[in-house]
């Protein structure tokens, strides 16, 4: 798993957020890392993005972390394979989490303002 800060898009006027890219199944097993650097994460950006492209299963501790970020801070999914994505919508989080195509679009999209 790696965390970065990106730059947005040349000549876009947005902030820079860390970035966490983790790969392979996540369930309560093996979880506590992500939840861990999610929640530092979380605790100094407005906007935490998970680059979802190499999760290649989530199960509901998955889904319990993300809505757990998501009230301290904005969580940006991008790039879900369509499982991880059939999981998010089956239960209603693409109405709370914010799903992207791609890393470039979550890291485009607008600076929320809580």
């Amino acid at each position: 798993m790696t965390m970065e800060r990106h730059k947005p898009a040349a000549g876009a006027d947005q902030a820079e957020f860390p970035v966490i890219a983790p790969e392979g199944d996540l369930d309560v097993e093996n979880l506590e890392p992500l939840a861990s650097r999610l929640r530092s994460a979380a605790a100094d950006s407005p906007v935490v993005i998970i680059d979802a492209t190499r999760i290649t299963f989530g199960d509901s501790s998955l889904l319990r972390v993300l809505l757990e970020v998501q009230r301290l801070t904005e969580v940006r999914i991008a790039g879900p394979q369509p499982a991880v994505r059939r999981l998010i919508e089956l239960v209603g989080f693409d109405r709370v989490l914010k799903v992207f195509p791609s890393l470039e679009a979550a890291e485009a999209a607008p600076v929320p303002v809580r």
